[in-house]
């Protein structure tokens, strides 16, 4: 095989995504992922492409990546919904960081609407009137459907611009080879390269190790529950909630933030990383969530197979305080795992245009496709096509 211009390990959202802006670019890209397919964190996740709750340059490929998800719903379906998301406040601590929010992203230019009590409750009946205080709205927040999107994404980019995908294919060695970069596979088939990116999600063993073990990377587990088709229920939106408000990075930019106190019925919850989400399906069933547990690099399989049924009473319990559907109707529960990093990603070079990125945490389905575009026109210096 002769030399291509670009090689992705790892074909979950961040490394299709760089595959995808770097084809778009005219670039030879193969595209190698070590399952059969994707099912880690990007199929394991709500579908919520919310740039409203990312800050800083995230908050911007996140509104960018909504630019790129609308582009290509219109000539090929990746599940995209345009219906937006809602943050909903308990309490007076939460109903003043939601003014101050909204404040902030009319500064950003981001849409948003502050919904009164009735306002909210009017919109989204399904919420309990004695949880909620009031709401922010953003209409231009995504959903997706986790366990299609990246599949459609996939079709998308080997059909439109000829990407060459290898599933089952896991990379085993990767080094320089004079001015290449050359990676062999546990098929015993090497590839050569200009350029070669790792997307390596929590996967730390396979290739650079003894890096991984230096690098400061943790895995965070998370606990997620999906109900029955809930045909009475129309949520038409991402639904987030108080502990939302007081987790989500976009919130901490407001100046009552740091002035939030833990009130003892979330003292438990905090403990476990509990923020409770929902999502509806298309097919009308509601995944609810989730927790967090967390394990360094090198000790990620601490983090075990098994779920803790006490976190998923506590998520239910909680649940059922928020939204006045059977929440424990439920026809699955499974854990999700993601890399994340104290500099809100791990980004290193082993060698010249030998790329490893990983541990972009819960950002990975908002803003992939906005941060690979940027890193493939640095690399590449091309017009996207």
């Amino acid at each position: 095989m002769k030399p291509v211009d670009f090689i992705v390990i790892g074909a979950g959202v961040l490394g299709t995504s760089h595959a995808l802006m770097a084809a778009r670019q005219g670039k030879k890209v193969v595209l190698l992922e070590k399952d059969n397919r994707p099912q880690s964190a990007t199929v394991r996740n709500f579908g919520q492409v919310v740039p409203s709750g990312l800050s800083g340059r995230w908050h911007t490929y996140g509104r960018r990546s909504v630019e790129i998800y609308k582009e290509i719903q219109q000539e090929f379906d990746l599940s995209i919904r345009a219906q937006g998301s809602v943050y909903v406040a308990s309490d007076e601590e939460e109903h003043q960081i939601c003014e101050e929010a909204a404040t902030l992203f009319k500064q950003k230019e981001y849409a948003v609407d502050h919904l009164s009590k009735r306002q909210t409750l009017d919109r989204f009946p399904f919420l309990r009137p004695d949880y909620v205080q009031s709401s922010l709205y953003f209409p231009d927040d995504l959903s997706v459907e986790p366990d299609r999107m990246i599949h459609r994404l996939l079709t998308y980019g080997v059909n439109k611009y000829g990407i060459t995908y290898k599933p089952d294919t896991a990379v085993v060695a990767c080094e320089p080879s004079g001015d290449l970069i050359s990676i062999r596979t546990a098929q015993g088939e090497v590839i050569l390269a200009e350029r070669v990116l790792i997307c390596n999600g929590s996967e730390f063993k396979l290739l650079f190790p003894d890096q991984f073990a230096q690098s400061g990377l943790i895995v965070s587990k998370l606990q997620m529950m999906q109900t029955r088709t809930l045909e009475t229920v129309k949520m038409n939106a991402n639904v987030l909630t108080g502990l939302t408000i007081r987790r989500y990075e976009s919130f901490e930019e407001c100046p009552s933030f740091s002035k939030l106190s833990v009130p003892e019925h979330y003292a438990e919850l905090k403990k476990w990383g509990i923020h409770l989400l929902f999502k509806q399906a298309t097919d009308g069933s509601i995944i609810i969530g989730d927790s967090h547990e967390y394990a360094s690099a090198t000790q990620t399989d601490d983090l075990g197979f098994d779920l803790n049924n006490y976190l998923n009473e506590l998520m239910l319990a909680e649940a059922e305080r928020i939204v006045n559907f059977p929440v424990r109707d439920l026809t699955r529960t499974w854990a999700g795992y993601y890399a994340q990093h104290p500099d809100e990603l791990y980004e290193h070079e082993p060698a010249p245009r030998l790329h490893i990125l990983t541990g972009i945490g819960g950002k990975g389905m908002t803003s992939s496709l906005g941060f690979a575009e940027v890193n493939c026109q640095k690399w590449f210096g091309n017009a996207v096509k």
